[in-house]
């Protein structure tokens, strides 16, 4: 009966011990590292870190995965499939002020940011639908605008996918490129 008393003592021990470790005595469980990390793309590029105070015309939310030696295009990303452009959640494009793609007037907002690649192009989409995971739930008919773009075949393989902007005489070209493919997709909001 003195062990088992003992045994006792010794977990309602240790059970106040670590309740006086956590705040309020609720223990947190944070989630591991995520393999894709989110990241943020602003147009103008470095809008945040800027000492001036300049206003964002875009941002592109998305994961990052990355390659692994594995083959992307065609196999871990399907030809002619809606993909969620990155990882994990569905990326998200916001414009703060109105834009046009395609020759579509997309108000400011915002919206996903799907692709169907291909082998010689792919179809980047704008949808209305936003805060899905992947491209599961993707559904067409909250399409914004559809546009076809020509993929670049890179000189040096990008291990990690990634997006920019670069300047254009009508606005930005959004620039996405993984394994070996790049696109450009214009987006015009000069005139």
């Amino acid at each position: 009966m003195k062990k088992l008393s003992l045994l006792v003592l010794f977990a309602l021990g240790s059970f106040v011990a670590n309740a006086q470790n956590a705040p309020n005595g609720n223990a947190v469980t944070f989630p591991k590292t995520d393999a894709s990390p989110l990241d943020v793309v602003y147009y103008p590029l470095n809008t945040t870190k800027s000492k001036e105070h300049i206003d964002p015309i875009m941002r592109i939310l998305y994961s990052r995965p990355q390659k692994k030696g594995r083959e992307i295009f065609g196999v871990l990303e399907q030809f002619d499939k809606v993909w969620r452009l990155g990882a994990n959640e569905s990326t998200e494009i916001t414009f703060f002020k109105t834009v046009h793609i395609g020759g579509k007037k997309i108000k400011a907002g915002r919206y996903s940011l799907f692709a169907i690649p291909s082998q010689d192009k792919w179809t980047m989409i704008i949808n209305q639908q936003t805060d899905k995971w992947g491209a599961f739930s993707y559904d067409e008919k909250k399409d914004v605008v559809r546009v076809e773009v020509p993929i670049i075949k890179l000189d040096k393989v990008l291990d990690v996918f990634s997006i920019t902007f670069s300047d254009s005489a009508e606005g930005a070209n959004l620039i996405a490129a993984w394994d070996s493919t790049q696109i450009e997709l214009p987006i015009n909001f000069k005139k």
